[in-house]
């Protein structure tokens, strides 16, 4: 395990799929982790107890991402038992497919609720408690240059995060803190999995040209470049989909 013994990560959506790959390679790096989730506690529980028994760091700590009250709580918790906040990887959101035409527009509110709202809450409190070093690294979808039917709820929601993500990096100047956008393409998580057929999955692996889906690990990787080595990168959305156009 690498030495970071005074950095602290927190990992919106560490309960499942990217987040909990992220969390636990952040503290193989050797930050603490707080495990954030927003309604799965036992899978947050699980993946810091994972952590800990790999000799790193973990908290759990719950919320809705759009309840700047929650998250608050949130980031209260990382100072508490860690003494700070160096780190938010922000990877939680929700999905549900539909064409435009038929999309029911509670269901397109409640996308942007949690995804845009979402965002804007929890990198509001990162830009107002991250200590100076920090880094900030949102979530967003190759589907926006993609342009896959029946993402347009989801898609329309990324493209917030990305201009919010390439704002803030501006705003932050001189605090020594960066912030950038994750745009992973199709990868193998139970979101991704959710309503296709294994038709439609074999089908997508075969069009990207590694042959694959992206691996939560693939994006994990990413991230922890982001998290640490990568000083000069900021104000960035780096597209992580096996070369996907």
């Amino acid at each position: 395990m690498t030495s970071n013994p005074d950095r602290v990560a927190i990992v919106t959506g560490g309960s499942g799929g990217i987040g909990r790959t992220s969390a636990e390679r952040l503290a193989k790096d050797g930050l603490a982790v707080v495990v954030h989730y927003a309604g799965n506690k036992s899978l947050a529980d699980e993946t810091a107890e994972r952590i800990v028994s790999a000799g790193g760091r973990a908290i759990t700590a719950g919320g809705d991402v759009a309840d700047e009250n929650a998250m608050a709580a949130v980031f209260d918790a990382a100072e508490k038992e860690f003494g700070g906040v160096d780190v938010l990887v922000h990877t939680a959101g929700i999905m549900p497919l539909s064409p435009i035409a038929q999309l029911d527009l509670e269901t397109f509110d409640r996308v942007q609720r949690t995804n845009v709202r979402g965002t804007f809450v929890v990198d509001q409190l990162a830009a107002r408690r991250m200590r100076e070093g920090g880094a900030i690294i949102n979530f967003s979808t190759s589907v926006t240059r993609l342009q896959i039917p029946g993402y347009g709820a989801y898609a329309a929601s990324k493209g917030a995060v990305e201009a919010i993500t390439l704002i803030l990096a501006r705003e932050l100047r001189g605090r020594d803190i960066t912030v950038n956008a994750v745009s992973p393409g199709p990868t193998a998580t139970p979101l991704f999995f959710e309503g296709k057929s294994q038709e439609q999955v074999d089908g997508i692996a075969r069009a990207n040209p590694m042959g694959r889906l992206g691996a939560p690990e693939d994006i994990a990787e990413v991230v922890s470049f982001l998290a640490g080595p990568a000083r000069w990168v900021n104000g960035q959305t780096l597209h992580i989909n096996g070369g996907a156009s």
